[in-house]
């Protein structure tokens, strides 16, 4: 039966229906959102702004943890992401906690994202999802994701849709979600997710799955940006990117995070190091050409360098 369901959402998805007999989707769906690159922020389906660069806590944790996120905080970035399975949320709280009481930021400057694992998570999430928010204790979480898909997932979803409703999370979404998840995954639910984040970079860039999650007003954020744990040199010394860098004055990871920004997809590059912090903010004062552009696009390898 869920299968039937599916294939008659693909089918609503490709031909919808008039504005008399609109699909949910359509209704709650505003087509693709647009990024403000003034403003530095996209709006979400939900209602809320969202930064569109920001920074990943994947694998930092202690002190790292809570310097880095100040760093990135004292340099303008004001979109933080985590999750319960970093096993960092505590420090990114108390980091954000102690810039809100140094006058660096206010609570509402700032955007937190976290998610909740696959398993036992899901299995209790309401009780997964409380204890994410009093972990962070900063007041609400500005977006929850799921981080896998898992038998439990339509159920998880349903009960973060409820802390929405209680006004403790203000927007939800998933992580690791590709169109064949999505076209079982979104029957199920009331609340179209906000934002979906996937492995995105040069070498591996989902110019499939992107169009298909923007057009249904979906943000679309890109997690390894500059291609992961043991990869990121060879993308940062790619001969193409490193051309176009040179051409601009930056960074080969500046003209990656560019192209992912261009494509409209958001970008929460990880880093310890205050430089790479600051240097990853700087990505408003150029842009990259046509040309510049399909030259990146042309080498996708559809190079997966995580297994989800």
């Amino acid at each position: 039966m869920r299968k039937i369901f599916s294939l008659i959402f693909v089918f609503l998805l490709a031909f919808p229906m008039t504005a008399c007999g609109q699909n949910r989707v359509e209704e709650e769906t505003a087509g693709k959102a647009e990024f403000d690159f003034e403003r530095k922020t996209v709006m979400l389906n939900s209602g809320y702004e969202m930064p569109i660069n920001g920074l990943g806590t994947y694998s930092l944790h202690g002190d790292e943890c809570i310097d880095s996120v100040k760093s990135a905080l004292s340099n303008g970035v004001r979109l933080i992401d985590t999750a319960s399975v970093y096993g960092n949320e505590e420090e990114v709280g108390q980091a954000i906690r102690e810039a809100i009481s140094e006058g660096i930021i206010q609570r509402e400057d700032v955007f937190v994202t976290t998610k909740i694992y696959p398993g036992s998570e899901m299995k209790n999430p309401v009780q997964s999802i409380q204890a994410c928010i009093d972990r962070l204790d900063i007041g609400y979480v500005d977006l929850m994701l799921l981080h896998h898909p898992d038998p439990n997932d339509v159920e998880a979803y349903k009960a973060m849709e409820q802390f929405v409703k209680e006004g403790k999370i203000r927007s939800i979404g998933l992580s690791n979600w590709y169109v064949e998840e999505l076209t079982e995954f979104l029957p199920q639910v009331d609340t179209v997710p906000a934002l979906v984040q996937n492995e995105i970079h040069p070498y591996y860039q989902e110019n499939e799955v992107i169009p298909f999650i923007q057009n249904l007003g979906i943000v679309v954020q890109g997690w390894y940006p500059l291609g992961g744990r043991g990869h990121t040199g060879e993308l940062l010394g790619d001969p193409v990117i490193s051309e176009i860098a040179g051409t601009h004055g930056v960074s080969s990871a500046q003209v990656i995070l560019r192209w992912n920004l261009q494509k409209d997809v958001v970008v929460i590059p990880g880093s310890s190091n205050p430089d790479h912090i600051r240097e990853n903010t700087e990505l408003y004062h150029f842009s990259l050409n046509g040309d510049e552009m399909a030259w990146i696009n042309a080498l996708d390898r559809g190079e997966k360098h995580d297994w989800y």
